[in-house]
């Protein structure tokens, strides 16, 4: 019987108790006099109890009435209350926004300084950082969103590009003037690598792009954090490949040399994932388009 009930003749019957009057509990619902009379009578047939009496000059409530009208007044205002925060969520910049980003000098030092950014310019924002570097699920792991180097294969999701990142594979001239230089791709295989989660190694001679190279190398050290690769590196431990921007001043002062200049690694996409969601709040649309804006500027 109760799920049955409709919540409109609900709300007719609780306004028409605030305003003890049928035709003006009409005019506030913009509705006939006859249908808010017809959903007070099918509300009473549906639960079998009188709620309303009522003659052609006055309105009372009956025990029942008056104590459904009691629940239901502030059950009601709940509704309501929990209704309007939900469509504010969607119309002011305010609330939590939880992001899982790859650490390293993209999460730790631009990702993490946007959103410092952000946080300053709305102050009602509240952020959840997160730099695990397991692959999310931003539905199980209740992301709002990720941010993630390499091809984006869930097609659930949309995916907006930030920057192409380009790889460099380095050793410190420490580690060269120890073990040698390598000159081709294959010669990685004899030397000492240091590695994160990319275990294949892909290359393309620069003069002749039809030429492709693939080496799968088993690092001395394995570690999916670029600054310990980079440390390694600088100590004369092994080779790193990484995002060259984790190291332009390493390069730049020759602490860092590129090795393989005649061979190139392909570019890898960073993005920014999220729900394709047709009412997406207000926070994190504002925040997608203020990292974009951000790393528009990078490239600048």
């Amino acid at each position: 019987m109760l799920n049955n009930i409709n919540l409109a003749d609900i709300r007719s019957f609780v306004l028409i108790a605030q305003l003890g009057n049928f035709t003006k509990a009409a005019e506030a619902l913009g509705v006939s006099r006859s249908h808010v009379s017809r959903q007070i009578s099918a509300l009473e047939s549906k639960m079998a109890v009188k709620l309303v009496t009522r003659t052609t000059r006055t309105l009372k409530l009956t025990l029942a009435g008056e104590q459904l009208y009691k629940k239901c007044e502030g059950a009601l205002n709940n509704i309501d209350q929990a209704l309007i925060a939900a469509v504010d969520d969607t119309k002011q910049t305010r609330g939590l926004i939880r992001i899982n980003c790859v650490g390293g000098y993209i999460g730790e030092q631009l990702i993490a300084r946007y959103i410092s950014e952000f946080m300053a310019l709305y102050p009602q924002i509240n952020i959840e950082l997160d730099f695990s570097s397991h692959r999310v699920d931003l539905i199980n792991d209740e992301f709002d969103i990720a941010f993630r180097m390499g091809e984006i294969a869930d097609a659930g999701f949309v995916a907006k590009k930030l920057m192409d990142i380009n790889i460099v594979t380095l050793a410190s001239p420490e580690y060269i003037k120890a073990f040698g230089n390598p000159l081709h791709p294959k010669e990685l295989s004899e030397h000492r690598c240091l590695t994160g989660s990319v275990k294949r190694w892909s290359f393309s001679c620069i003069a002749n792009p039809s030429q492709l190279v693939d080496i799968t190398i088993a690092g001395q050290l394995v570690c999916k954090n670029g600054h310990a690769l980079l440390q390694g590196a600088l100590a004369g431990v092994g080779i790193i490949r990484v995002p060259k921007m984790y190291c332009e001043a390493q390069i730049a002062n020759g602490e860092l040399i590129e090795l393989l200049p005649q061979w190139q690694i392909p570019a890898v996409t960073f993005s920014a994932i999220y729900h394709s969601d047709k009412y997406r709040p207000k926070r994190l649309r504002e925040f997608i388009n203020f990292i974009n804006n951000r790393f528009e500027q990078y490239h600048q």
